[in-house]
């Protein structure tokens, strides 16, 4: 199928390419958000008689998003969520999840703009990319933690592994101190006066 691109697609084009797409990219995708018209002689005139306006209103949102990508690029927003020992997730963080948690920190993104590979399932730092207009991405960090403590620890650079050793390693620590005193009393129970050199017996006055 062939279509008139309203808009850049990444891959495919530039406002007004036309260019050759399969039905279903074109039908699923293209079409109904409005990013082409099917490259018919009418819509290809109507494009014509619409560039300059659709031109200047490409430049205006290009720019608020470069506005907004100047504010949020390389930010971190934190994500509370359950998880085992070893950092698995009892669910996911989804689109929808770093939409709502970007929409408190008062940054409004449809779910279409939040790229992710696959739904985030374990803790720790995440970057996702947010595509806020075809010409212009962001990235952020999501930091995926079961408390705001743990969070801050993860924002350190430490993985809840290295804390778990950290506090496996001061346990040990402070058990080998506890016997180490324990010992030490015990050589302070089996001291004896009498054994001191400088006694001397009666008969030697």
């Amino acid at each position: 199928m062939q279509v008139i691109l309203l808009e850049r697609v990444a891959k495919l084009g530039q406002m007004g390419d036309v260019v050759a797409v399969k039905p279903g990219y074109a039908r699923n995708f293209l079409l109904p958000q409005g990013k082409a018209l099917r490259a018919s002689d009418d819509n290809i005139k109507a494009f014509e008689a619409r560039k300059a306006e659709l031109e200047a209103q490409n430049i205006e949102t290009r720019r608020e998003a470069q506005d907004l990508a100047a504010r949020i690029d390389g930010g971190t927003h934190v994500v509370i969520r359950s998880a085992s020992d070893a950092g698995a997730l009892y669910g996911s963080v989804s689109t929808r999840d770093i939409t709502d948690v970007l929409g408190e920190a008062g940054v409004s993104v449809d779910r279409r703009q939040v790229v992710l590979s696959a739904p985030i399932k374990t803790l720790g730092l995440h970057p996702v990319t947010l595509v806020l207009h075809p010409e212009v991405d962001a990235t952020i960090r999501i930091n995926v933690a079961r408390s705001l403590d743990e969070a801050e620890l993860q924002a350190s650079g430490k993985t809840i592994q290295d804390a778990a050793a950290e506090e496996e390693s001061a346990a040990e620590f402070e058990i080998a101190e506890l016997f180490d005193d324990i010992g030490a009393a015990g050589q302070d129970d089996d001291y004896d006066p009498r054994d001191q050199g400088d006694s001397q017996d009666p008969r030697d006055a």
